[in-house]
């Protein structure tokens, strides 16, 4: 027999999008497995550009914002004739809400990232992943390594816990759990360096209007693998063990501006051979959120490093 799930899945009431500025994109949605046999989880996400284009750009945003994030590039890339497609992550955006924090798990946003990869059959992808994009995207590659054919990697890592966590991070974490109501729009403004118009950041706002349908940003922090023994530990280290083969092109774009990230690149250039070659970039003048601070420059080099690196035909 099904299980009855333990959980109510909340969804943001769809007038809440009404006038986002410069987010005229029609939603699509897909329906992925859910958890332990308990029904399915509906998952929100941008497709713009032609659908049999030869190239796939999926953009991944994390923690706390949403599809909104890739607003500036997403026009950029399907007018390049490329196919982009921007998801929202469970618990984020348009996608379905679980009412209870302790239903987000590390391994459940991988398992629902997978599925939603292979539900919409994607193929030649070139991964852009951002924050919490890169430990679940990351994940996401390495368990599905055939469906993807480059990564850029932007603001984010895949912990193992092993190194612990910067001062930086532990007081986003403590902030994240402690403060009474949580400003989503205010926390992205805080994480960029250009001053976000107030349209924006409603904009930031707008998939949360009640606390209740939080429980995904508030949840996240915590499930950084910040100590050795993490739940996620053992499989982030068995990821590195794949990427340390990685040999299809990866592109490395950090900001100067992202106390949480910063250095991040140097692991990438030391272990994974597919970084070798590639002109990796210093977005200047960035904070964590670059999408917002420098969306034009980033997609300027995507389209470029997409271009510069022809998948093999078979």
């Amino acid at each position: 027999p099904r299980l009855r799930p333990s959980h109510m899945m909340l969804r943001t009431p769809e007038s809440c999008f009404a006038n986002l500025p410069d987010y005229p994109f029609v939603p699509h949605y897909v329906t992925v497995p859910y958890a332990n046999d308990t029904g399915e989880v509906r998952m929100h996400y941008v497709d713009e550009g032609p659908r049999d284009a030869a190239e796939t750009v999926v953009l991944l945003h994390g923690e706390p914002s949403w599809s909104f994030l890739y607003r500036k590039m997403i026009p950029i890339i399907s007018s390049a004739k490329l196919r982009v497609i921007a998801p929202d992550l469970v618990g984020f955006g348009k996608s379905d809400k679980p009412n209870k924090r302790s239903e987000h798990t590390y391994a459940r946003h991988v398992d629902w990232m997978t599925s939603f990869f292979v539900k919409l059959d994607l193929k030649n992808v070139t991964l852009f992943v951002q924050d919490w994009g890169g430990l679940i995207g990351l994940r996401v590659a390495t368990a599905v390594p055939s469906r993807i054919a480059r990564l850029v990697v932007a603001n984010t890592g895949l912990p193992t816990g092993d190194q612990g966590a910067n001062k930086a991070f532990k007081q986003w974490l403590q902030l994240s759990q402690t403060v009474p109501r949580f400003p989503v729009g205010q926390i992205i403004s805080g994480g960029c360096k250009t001053k976000l118009p107030q349209g924006v950041v409603s904009g930031y706002d707008a998939p949360f209007p009640t606390e209740d349908l939080k429980e995904g940003p508030r949840a996240m922090p915590p499930l950084v693998p910040i100590t050795p023994d993490s739940p996620e530990s053992g499989n982030n280290r068995k990821a590195w063990e794949t990427l340390k083969r990685w040999e299809k092109p990866v592109l490395l774009a950090f900001s100067d501006g992202d106390p949480i990230t910063k250095g991040g690149e140097a692991v990438w250039l030391k272990l994974v051979p597919g970084t070798k070659n590639q002109q990796h970039v210093t977005i200047r003048g960035a904070g964590h959120f670059l999408q917002e601070d420098k969306g034009e420059e980033l997609v300027g080099l995507v389209i470029q490093f997409i271009y510069g690196n022809p998948a093999p035909r078979l």
